[in-house]
């Protein structure tokens, strides 16, 4: 057989291969083992065992975990953030670029990529905007709604197809606790901000439920900043047979001042957004989830003239999922599922438009087998538009010693234009409807270091990104600068962008209530070639270091009231390429127990003056302070 055809025949196979692989194994008797008891049931994981489901889709304790991952949990550091994307910026691989404060509009991604190589979910259901990756963390829920956030480092292509070449970020929420429980907070601050933030919740049997909702609002650090930022979200879990229904309905309003956001204009933005979703278990093995989304992005681009010129834009997607997961023996389970979505948008500017994907995925999972544990998976994703893409991943893991453990991980992954690469067209930007698809290979090696006492934890992952037919935009240096500045940006696929790169955590148990972390990432790529402009592939953060301490106040200093303090300062020294390293320093202080809970948040307290996006200043000191109220009344 020809190589191109056994290439073609390994491809079209490895999906059968994986499931029959797992489905001979399942017919092999159960080794029995003398350390584990087959009829206890499994524990549930504490903290030292946190849960993660972004690298495979049946749980597994981060320690086992054979991908590079952190875990940020909003619920553990109450009132130290405002936003999701403020509390993204505890991972030094993320490269976080704001045009507005408090996570209004910003840009993400993750280990060098762009801005729109990285998938946002939630609950593991798509809310990447099809129409452009700006509008990617425009989220229609309010942080108070999430309580645990996952980030894959590398590719997730394999598990949720287009868009996971940097990585994910999945926003996880669950049940609450039974009982009431009714927390509230107001406070205000710098540059006329006042936040608003709600979260009531009620479990009682097999009925949970729980609203929340935020409003914060600001009259900007210079003209035309303003914002207005608003979301509302309701979730309720039943549990019945066959299993839990979980019924999540979201909403979110910002309207915001874009001075110089795209040009040195006095703009104007307002985005909506519309976010519903159920996912049903069938029995313990089995669930099924559907997501839907809807957007809409009004853009003005001079406030006081919007008939000059005006951009209207409304998306909306979906998704369909069935997953399944068996547990062949106790150390291997087949994962394995269907998956159907599609995107559509309709535009002034950009017309209307429509696609569909269809997808298939197996994975097969084999756990502590003696020191070594290994995960293979394969997708195949079916597109209306460009046939099919085939992303096939691998990892593995050798525990060396007692105290380290080795891993490494190869994968495949892929972008599909947004609507803005293919479609936008004005003076300063046109886009391209001949680009091709992006795709990747993702391989990255790491160890994990952790000794006896557990109080010290050392990890450390060298990765390199290989891509074909990025996408950037890009124009060519003219003979006069005022030439250059009146080309325009064009939309193009470009070759040989890769990154390679390098992060590592140290974190640190000073005493069973302080922590101190030390993390720190860099990234490089090849410089574009001369005379070549580029708006935004090799706009990246090339070094990002993050230093953070938190804990309760020391009683020797403080008294009682210092164990009624939560604490926490971060510095982070970030780098651009082509840019100058700057600091930022942030502190926040709050009270932990009692129904009224003060709280002090200083941000930039340096008063650095910055940019995350070339020509987009950034407010400098900002000081915030209010009180939460919080009241439980237990049920059991």
């Amino acid at each position: 057989m020809p190589a191109h055809q056994l290439k073609r025949y390994v491809k079209r196979n490895l999906l059968a291969v994986i499931f029959c692989v797992g489905t001979a194994l399942s017919q092999q008797p159960s080794p029995q083992s003398s350390t584990a008891n087959p009829q206890k049931p499994a524990s549930i994981p504490t903290t030292a065992e946190s849960i993660t489901v972004t690298t495979t889709l049946e749980p597994l304790p981060l320690a086992e975990s054979d991908r590079s991952v952190n875990l940020l949990s909003p619920r553990d550091q109450p009132l130290v953030s405002n936003s999701v994307v403020d509390l993204l910026r505890q991972d030094p691989s993320l490269n976080l670029q704001a045009r507005a404060a408090n996570g209004v509009q910003a840009d993400l991604s993750l280990r060098g990529t762009t801005f729109e190589q990285s998938l946002i979910l939630l609950n593991g259901l798509r809310i990447n905007d099809p129409e452009t990756g700006h509008l990617n963390l425009d989220l229609p829920i309010p942080l108070d709604a999430v309580t645990r956030i996952d980030i894959l480092h590398g590719s997730g292509s394999t598990f949720y197809g287009s868009d996971a070449i940097g990585g994910a970020v999945n926003l996880l929420t669950q049940p609450p606790a039974p009982g009431v429980t009714i927390v509230a907070s107001a406070g205000a601050g710098s540059f006329y901000s006042i936040e608003q933030h709600l979260r009531v919740s009620y479990a009682h049997g097999p009925l949970s439920e729980q609203l929340t909702g935020s409003r914060d609002t600001s009259d900007g650090f210079i003209p035309d900043r303003n914002y207005s930022s608003n979301a509302l979200a309701s979730e309720t879990w039943l549990t019945l047979k066959p299993g839990t229904t979980d019924i999540l309905l979201a909403t979110s309003d910002r309207p915001y001042g874009a001075n110089l956001f795209y040009g040195p204009y006095d703009s104007q933005e307002r985005t909506k957004g519309w976010f519903a979703s159920i996912q049903q278990q069938l029995g313990a093995r089995t669930a099924a989830s559907f997501g839907y989304r809807r957007h809409s992005d009004l853009f003005v681009l001079f406030a006081d003239q919007p008939q000059i010129y005006e951009n209207n834009h409304i998306t909306t997607s979906y998704e369909a999922a069935l997953r399944r997961a068996d547990t062949i023996t106790p150390n291997i389970t087949l994962s394995y599922g269907l998956e159907a979505d599609g995107d559509s948008i309709h535009s002034n500017s950009l017309g209307q438009h429509a696609r569909n994907q269809g997808a298939g995925y197996a994975n097969l999972n084999l756990r502590a087998l003696g020191r070594f544990s290994l995960s293979i998976g394969a997708r195949d994703e079916l597109l209306s538009s460009n046939g099919n893409v085939f992303s096939p991943s691998i990892a593995a893991a050798y525990t060396l010693t007692h105290t380290t453990r080795l891993r490494a991980a190869a994968g495949h992954g892929f972008r599909l234009p947004t609507y803005v690469d293919l479609y936008y067209a004005d003076p300063t930007t046109i886009g391209n409807p001949n680009l091709k698809p992006e795709s990747s290979w993702s391989y990255e090696a790491g160890a994990d270091w952790t000794p006896t006492n557990g109080r010290l934890t050392l990890t450390a992952t060298a990765f390199r990104l290989q891509q074909k037919d990025s996408i950037d935009y890009s124009k060519f240096a003219l003979a006069t600068s005022a030439l250059t500045f009146a080309e325009p940006y064009q939309a193009v696929n470009i070759q040989n962008l890769n990154i390679t790169g390098a992060e590592t955590t140290l974190r640190l148990r000073l005493t069973t209530t302080q922590n101190l972390q030390f993390s720190y990432t860099a990234a490089h790529a090849a410089s574009p070639p001369a005379n070549l402009i580029s708006e935004y592939a090799y706009n990246y953060a090339a070094q990002n270091a993050i230093f953070a301490w938190n804990g309760t106040l020391p009683g020797e200093l403080f008294g009682r009231l210092g164990h009624q303090i939560n604490a926490r300062t971060q510095i982070n020294i970030v780098q651009r390429t082509q840019h100058t390293a700057y600091p930022l320093w942030d502190v926040t202080l709050s009270r932990n127990t009692g129904h009224l809970r003060p709280y002090l948040r200083l941000l930039n307290l340096s008063n650095t003056g910055y940019q995350e996006i070339p020509q987009v200043p950034l407010q400098g000191r900002t000081i915030l302070a209010g009180t939460e109220f919080n009241w439980t009344a237990s049920r059991h």
